[in-house]
């Protein structure tokens, strides 16, 4: 079943107040009860990738006649956006109608060619406007109205043609939920002849079905802000890089927490360096399903107790949302000396990355954060695609790509991103 992340309001399952008492077994062995709580506490981000593009002169500015190219991976439903300014204008800048240009149609084929329709003009609002071309003064006069696009003449009658015959967009498909964008500027020779600024560009996470933030850069109709101003009244993208920098990061939902109980054997869920055992770890690593897993394990020589711990009305563990508590899960287990105790929890939004205990688990009859005992892994069964941003991730409604590879763990940084200190992701405490 798919992890159901469309709901975006975390809930919290308030672990039960727990006295410890010990007895021992006629073996000698001490009893003892205590409480696993796992908690999802990654501070999430709206934007799963974003960056800067610009020309190779001095100014670096991107002149008639010349290209530049992004580079990024998406998942059905997520759009590219990106603002560069109108160099020889006082304060207009080229955009995609939000939330951005689409890169795969409705049945999740990627989309390549000319996309230009999908670029617009508009105007910033900030500054009046003269006469668009090489003489335009800056910074000008100044004034605070909406932005609004610009169709034929600006506010102030001054005429433009459409911005599709003045920047050219190209989508190609490079595989694997990879994409090129080029943006051409084709101004050269045209009544609006310009250069166009350093520029940036993002792209929104998806969950369930909605962008985080389909308004990146600006919404029409209302005031701009002080990062596009700068772009769009100097062609300086410092500042809008950087307040898009501090919102691009790590999304990810876990999945319902296995928990297992064993003795006097190895790690039953994994062992790193080996393949997928076949007994339900696929299920949960590709779709955060640990039941299959949960029944093997139940079996299992050596398996005392094991549980499948689901979010109270999510099912999944979803991480801070806009500074509200993430998920948190809570079980009381009966444990004993010498036991062993493991967990596992998909990383939502990748192919088959999970979380679980390092080595042979840990003690269950110690107290305190045990964080640190946790890893991410690999499980090798899918092939990988950025987090968050990858066609056939299961939760983003794909459908993994088989490859069979050695479980092993998730370098950090990796070819994709660079993650948080995974107790950062995850907290697992033992009271």
């Amino acid at each position: 079943m798919r992890i159901p992340i469309y709901k975006v309001v975390p809930y919290m399952l308030v672990g039960f107040l727990l006295v410890s008492a010990c007895k021992k077994n006629p073996g000698g062995s001490m009893t003892t009860q205590t409480t696993i709580t796992v908690e999802n506490v990654l501070h999430s981000q709206p934007i799963v990738e974003s960056g800067t593009f610009q020309g190779t002169g001095q100014p670096a500015l991107i002149m008639p006649g010349q290209s530049v190219s992004i580079r990024f991976s998406a998942a059905k439903g997520q759009a590219i956006s990106f603002a560069t300014m109108y160099g020889w204008s006082n304060d207009l800048f080229f955009a995609p109608a939000n939330p951005g240009i689409q890169v795969y149609d409705a049945s999740g084929n990627p989309i390549e060619g000319d996309v230009s329709s999908q670029v617009k003009l508009w105007d910033n609002g900030s500054r009046v406007n003269t006469a668009p071309g090489p003489n335009v003064m800056h910074p000008g006069v100044a004034r605070s109205k909406e932005i609004v696009e610009v169709i034929g003449t600006d506010a102030d009658g001054n005429a433009y043609l459409p911005a599709s015959s003045l920047v050219q967009a190209t989508l190609k498909y490079n595989g694997n939920a990879q994409f090129t964008l080029t943006i051409h500027n084709i101004s050269g020779g045209t009544a609006n002849q310009t250069p166009l600024s350093p520029g940036v560009w993002a792209i929104s996470y998806i969950v369930g079905g909605q962008l985080l933030n389909a308004t990146p850069f600006y919404t029409s109709g209302q005031l701009t802000t002080p990062a596009l101003t700068a772009i769009a009244e100097t062609g300086n993208n410092s500042p809008l890089d950087s307040s898009i920098k501090s919102i691009t990061g790590i999304f990810t939902p876990l999945s319902p927490i296995l928990v297992v109980v064993y003795k006097d054997i190895d790690n039953p869920i994994y062992q790193v360096g080996k393949y997928d055992a076949g007994l339900g770890l696929t299920q949960l690593a590709q779709q955060g399903n640990a039941d299959t897993l949960a029944a093997t394990l139940k079996k299992m020589p050596g398996v005392k107790y094991v549980y499948v711990l689901p979010a109270p009305k999510t099912t999944v563990l979803l991480p801070s949302i806009n500074g509200a508590q993430g998920g948190v899960v809570s079980q009381q287990l009966t444990v004993s000396t010498g036991d062993r105790l493991a967990i596992a929890t998909m990383y939502g939004f990748s192919n088959d990355w999970f979380f679980a205990s390092n080595g042979n688990g840990v003690d269950p009859t110690i107290k305190g954060d045990i964080s640190s005992s946790i890893g991410l892994y690999d499980d090798g069964t899918a092939i990988n695609q950025f987090p968050g941003a990858g066609i056939t991730q299961f939760n983003l409604a794909g459908t993994p790509l088989d490859t069979s590879k050695p479980i092993m763990a998730v370098p950090n940084p990796n070819a994709f991103t660079t993650l948080p200190p995974i107790p950062e992701i995850i907290r697992v405490t033992l009271n």
